[in-house]
Formats: C-alpha cells, sequence, structure tokens
C-alpha cells in the first residue's frame, strides 16, 4: 500500500467514535493504577504480584454476578479478595523474608491456579452484560459517568485514609524507614498493609474490567503492572509539567487515572493507525522508559547547568 492510500484509509470519525471507549477503558486501568502507585511511589516496593490480583477480582466477580450476586458486592468480595493476596505478598516479604519482588512473583504464579479454580478450571468465563455494573455495550458514555463517580469517590476515601495516622505512618515507611522505625512506626506491619490495600484496589479495577468487558480470563491481568507503572509515570510527569512544585497528594491520585486515560488514548490511536497490536508491549516499554528517565535527565541537565555557573564564576573570581 503506497503512503497516499494508507492515509487515506485513515478515517477521522472512526478515531472519535472509538476514543469514549478508549476513556472507559483508561478509567478502570486507572483504578488499576492507582493501587500500583501505592507499592510504586508511597511504598517503594517492587510488586508483581498485581498480575494475578487484577485477574482474581476479575474472576471473582464474574462468577458472583453468573451466581445471582448483587454486582455492587460483587466487587466488594473482589476487593476483600485482593486484600488477602495482597496480605499474603505482605507476609511472604515481611514474615518470612523473601524480597518483595520474590514474594510479589511467588503469589502471581499460585494466583494462576486460584484464578483458574475459581472459574470452574476454565480460562474464560462470559458475564450477563445486562446484570453488570457498567453496561458497555449499550451505553458507554453511561459507564464513563459511572466510572468517573466511583474514581472521585476512590481518590477522596484514598486521600482521607493517607491523611490519617496511619495512613500517614504508611507513607513514612516507604520515604524512610530508618527513620520511620525511630518514630516507633512497625515497618513490617505498614509494608503488609501498603501490598494489602494496594492488590485490594487493583482486585477492585479487574471486577470493574469484567463488567465492563463482559467477561472474565485467567490472562487478563498479564501485563498489568507495566501498564500501571506507564499510568502512573505518564500522569506525574503531566501533573508536574503543569503544575511544577504545586501538585499536591490529591493531584497526584488524580493525575494518576489520567496517565490511564492517556495510555489508552494511545494505544486507540496505534490501532486506528493500523499499527500492529503485538507491538503494543514494545510501545509501552519504551514509553515507560523514557517517562522514568526524564526526571533523571532533567535532574541531570540541571545540576551540569549548576557546575558551568560555578565553574564560571570560579573562573571570573581569578
Amino acid at each position: 500500500m503506497s503512503a497516499a492510500a494508507y492515509f487515506q484509509s485513515l478515517n477521522g470519525l472512526d478515531l472519535l467514535g472509538r476514543l469514549p471507549a478508549a476513556i472507559a477503558q483508561g478509567l478502570f486501568w486507572g483504578v488499576m493504577a492507582l493501587g500500583v502507585y501505592i507499592t510504586f511511589r508511597l511504598l517503594d516496593v517492587a510488586d508483581l504480584s498485581v498480575d494475578g490480583t487484577f485477574a482474581t477480582g476479575s474472576a471473582v466477580t464474574a462468577m458472583l454476578i453468573l451466581k445471582g450476586v448483587n454486582p455492587w458486592v460483587a466487587i466488594l468480595v473482589a476487593f476483600l479478595a485482593g486484600l488477602a493476596a495482597g496480605a499474603v505478598t505482605g507476609l511472604l516479604h515481611t514474615k518470612l523474608g523473601i524480597p518483595a519482588i520474590l514474594a510479589g512473583i511467588l503469589t502471581q504464579y499460585a494466583l494462576y491456579s486460584i484464578n483458574l479454580a475459581i472459574m470452574g478450571f476454565k480460562a474464560n468465563t462470559a458475564v450477563n452484560a445486562k446484570s453488570t455494573l457498567v453496561i458497555s455495550g449499550l451505553s458507554i458514555p453511561r459507564s464513563i459517568v459511572v466510572l468517573l463517580i466511583f474514581v472521585a469517590a476512590l481518590i477522596a476515601v484514598l486521600y482521607w485514609f493517607f491523611g490519617t495516622e496511619v495512613g500517614s505512618a504508611l507513607r513514612a515507611t516507604g520515604c524512610n524507614q530508618q527513620m520511620a522505625k525511630a518514630q516507633g512506626i512497625n515497618i513490617n506491619s505498614m509494608k503488609l498493609l501498603g501490598l494489602a490495600l494496594s492488590n485490594a484496589i487493583v482486585a477492585l479495577a479487574g471486577g470493574l474490567s469484567a463488567q465492563y468487558s463482559g467477561f472474565a480470563d485467567v490472562n487478563s491481568g498479564r501485563g498489568s503492572i507495566v501498564i500501571g507503572l506507564a499510568a502512573v509515570i505518564i500522569g506525574e510527569t503531566i501533573g508536574e509539567a503543569i503544575f511544577k512544585k504545586h501538585l499536591n497528594f490529591a493531584g497526584r491520585l488524580i493525575f494518576v487515572v489520567v496517565g490511564g486515560i492517556i495510555y489508552y488514548i494511545v494505544y486507540t490511536i496505534v490501532l486506528w493507525l493500523k499499527l500492529d497490536s503485538n507491538m503494543m508491549k514494545m510501545f509501552t516499554a519504551i514509553i515507560v522508559a523514557i517517562f522514568l528517565a526524564v526526571p533523571y535527565l532533567r535532574g541531570q541537565s540541571r545540576s551540569s547547568f549548576r557546575r558551568a555557573g560555578k565553574n564560571s564564576a570560579s573562573g571570573e573570581g581569578k
């Protein structure tokens, strides 16, 4: 296909028609990114169990809805299932001394079998769209409104929690473990709480995903950690570029979700451009690497300017 024919085949209206679905997907992946943010930024722990707990939330929600359970109750149970899975990672790390990254891998590995068992040893399970909380096929705008309300409520609860004594202790643990310990904070308990809460929110996102897409799949969480990191990094970079040093904690939580939306809009544009979707993982890895490198490169450039200024000043003094 020639370049002219390729560009003629692209339809701008088709892209606009895909954007609402991308925003809806970005919102529940933004919820998942909030869970990743807790461990990656606040707790400073590398947790890979989220790939498993996302699928756990999806599987639990789907099976409960199929049994006639209210969708709200289903995602609450998914939240508790994720809480339990995250607690297992936390116990492996704090009580058995297994490094956090290996503890997460072990939990993720075990959850694959557990998720299969939850779904009756089937790789995927369909959910009746009419019984779900978020009805995507009939009304995507309605899905976006419900998800926006849900995300706003979740961010408000998280903002309140991390302002409490326990939440502040958790943040202090991630900031400086030795100082937190000196202040009488039980850092192992805080790590356990942070890992449990993080995976609970990820499982919650998995439950929303199952309700939105209408099915649960044992592999639905594969690559979640990378998407979550992409959302966190993209959101933080954009937020800091707009508000600079005035970006507060609530703003960071909001921009994490914005990062999830932007990621899925980019994903949609890639598909609209008729690029191979199988290359999206590589694109994601490149995006995350670039955004991770931006703060470091910016710091390096500033320090080099400072050194140049000092050298210039010392030269004039001589």
